[in-house]
């Protein structure tokens, strides 16, 4: 009998040695004479651990990590095969407190198994929504998505339920599905890891949204940056098609839907959802006015039901649980689940998936372990680098989309990014203005000309330069690319920069040459 070993085959994990520790448990389990079969499992989202290594046992599997490749030879003389004690175990992986105290319905999957063997998605409930959505009317289906109180995880958190109810009621003789899978924000890597770890998932949300909105064709947008998610995702879709569940007749339901998996160049701005329905038609990503919105005009000015990856991937359990199941976690208008991600000057970074409501100290301080130098947390940004500065004080907020709005901030894709006391918040304003004139489309005014004229701006402010003025003149200069604006990368650049103002005007008021500057 052969001994089962996960090691996951997470980009990650493999960046710290997983591949290497892989290969060394194969070879010297085999010079002792034991068998074993090396899993490449997803990460189960400890990245602070990685290469994190699980063993099979009839207690259950049992953790070790961080794993390099010089331990292999000791963890298995001192019995890693079979589960033992050793400076580097960790007991129980479900126990692991960690792990247990999450809510994981996304990526409840990530980690369990091959993330390309189908029989084991199914062993562990995949394709369940899939079949219940095949027999349930279409009109219920979108109204269980509405019940749900699911929103889209990209930022604005509009209601799925309506985008289904209104491509399914558009008029049409074609229809798209199109997963925004382009994660370009600082500090945010949940999707890599489900397409990485659990691609299944996502092509089964996606063909829910399909047979049920009367597409016939989904296309999952990834950026180039991503080149282990796009070959997993391609061989997940050839899989499905050879099982049956995709293609020209899902599960022999009659229904027509497929998936193809689109190769994107890296732009930012093609995270928005119209300029990545430009980049898909082959154009230059650059951002659409709307009206008319995409769910009436999307792709090549079809009816296009447009959503990101963590959207897409709460779809399956919702189908299969209920919308109740799903509604009954969160707070307030925030319901189910988000996908937390810790990065930036922290212990413990990782993915952490928790019902709407935990707060931000929880997140930074139990899960995250606070700073990674040891020095007082300053500042978190949320939301991405377009996302707002948030002081030490305010890390009680409630992570919610109504919570983080009343605190100036936004929830965006759920990325959490740490700073210390040694941080320089003027220097942090001056790069969120600087992101935005580099990665801008250049379509609109208040965007292009706003974020240049913002780096050089704020550039007078710590040179000491009429600082006051110029202050007054950054304010409006953030007014009007707020309103200003065609979209999100224009319009939410002014966040970081004005919470960096705000909550640590010190910073821009700093001597210059020993010199105060006026």
């Amino acid at each position: 009998m052969s001994v089962r070993v996960f090691v996951p085959g997470d980009s990650a994990a493999c960046s710290v040695g997983a591949d290497e520790v892989a290969a060394l448990i194969a070879e010297l389990a085999a010079a002792r004479g034991i068998t074993v079969e090396v899993i490449r499992n997803g990460s189960r989202g400890m990245l602070w651990l990685e290469p994190f290594v699980e063993v099979q046992t009839p207690a259950g599997r049992i953790g070790y990590g961080p794993v390099a490749p010089g331990d292999v030879a000791s963890l298995i003389d001192a019995g890693l095969l079979e589960g033992e004690d050793h400076a580097l175990g960790h007991g129980l992986v479900e126990e692991i407190g960690w792990l247990a105290r999450q809510q994981r319905v996304s990526f409840a999957r990530v980690g369990l198994a091959d993330p390309l063997d189908l029989d084991e998605y199914r062993n562990l409930g995949g394709l369940a929504g899939l079949r219940r959505a095949l027999k349930t009317p279409v009109d219920e289906v979108v109204g269980d998505i509405l019940a749900s109180g699911l929103r889209g995880r990209g930022g604005a958190g509009f209601p799925a339920g309506i985008k289904w109810r209104t491509v399914l009621e558009a008029d049409a003789d074609q229809k798209f599905v199109c997963c925004n899978a382009d994660e370009g924000d600082s500090g945010t890597f949940a999707d890599r890891m489900l397409m990485e770890g659990d691609p299944f998932t996502l092509l089964e949300g996606m063909a829910i949204a399909g047979v049920t909105i009367g597409a016939s064709l989904g296309l999952i947008y990834v950026r180039s940056e991503y080149p282990a998610a796009i070959a997993t995702l391609r061989t997940a879709v050839d899989i499905a098609r050879v099982d049956g569940w995709l293609g020209a007749d899902v599960s022999g339901s009659g229904r027509a839907f497929d998936v193809r998996v689109v190769e994107g160049a890296g732009s930012y701005v093609c995270g928005e959802e119209t300029a990545m329905l430009e980049s898909l038609e082959g154009k230059r990503g650059m951002v659409r006015p709307k009206p008319p919105i995409p769910a009436l005009q999307g792709l090549f000015g079809k009816p296009t039901l447009v959503h990101n990856v963590l959207t897409l991937s709460a779809v399956p359990a919702i189908m299969a649980e209920g919308p109740t199941a799903y509604q009954s976690l969160g707070v307030d208008r925030s319901r189910g689940t988000q996908v937390f991600q810790l990065a930036g000057n922290i212990a413990r970074g990782g993915i952490v998936e928790l019902a709407f409501g935990v707060s931000l100290r929880e997140l930074v301080e139990d899960f995250g372990g606070a700073t990674r130098s040891g020095r007082p947390v300053r500042a978190v940004q949320v939301g991405g680098p377009l996302g707002a500065y948030l002081p030490e004080s305010a890390l009680d907020v409630s992570m919610d989309y109504e919570a983080l709005a009343a605190a100036g901030s936004m929830l965006g894709h759920g990325g959490v990014v740490v700073f210390d006391d040694t941080v320089d918040m003027a220097a942090q304003a001056r790069f969120a203005m600087e992101f935005c004139a580099v990665e801008s489309c250049g379509k609109c005014t208040p965007c292009r000309i706003g974020s240049t004229r913002g780096v050089e701006v704020i550039d007078k402010i710590t040179a000491g330069v009429d600082r006051a003025r110029n202050l007054e003149l950054l304010e409006e200069l953030c007014e009007t690319m707020t309103d200003g604006s065609l979209c999100a990368m224009g319009g939410l650049t002014p966040l970081p920069v004005r919470s960096a103002v705000t909550h640590f005007g010190e910073d821009f008021h700093r001597p210059v040459n020993g010199r105060q500057g006026q």
